[in-house]
């Protein structure tokens, strides 16, 4: 009799609690499971966007050799006035 007793108090406390606490972990991790998914579809997409830039590091060694060159013409004006 007391066997009965026991197995209907986990199946009406322990059972449910069990899947509360379950829900409460699994929830979140879907949601994570679907952010991760999301910003490996973005993240995929971004790479196609950065074939440029490599050519930044020839626009600012093309800058840096426009402002030397700049220097020497602003330098030579101040002289003429």
């Amino acid at each position: 009799m007391l066997w009965w007793i026991a197995n209907a108090i986990i199946l009406l406390a322990v059972v449910p609690l069990v899947l509360l606490l379950a829900n409460r972990v699994i929830r979140p991790a879907l949601e994570i499971q679907e952010y991760a998914d999301d910003v490996l579809e973005h993240g995929v997409k971004l790479t196609g966007h950065l074939d440029p830039v490599p050519a930044l590091i020839d626009t600012d060694n093309l800058i840096t050799g426009v402002t030397g060159e700049a220097v020497r013409y602003v330098t030579a004006l101040r002289r003429m006035v």
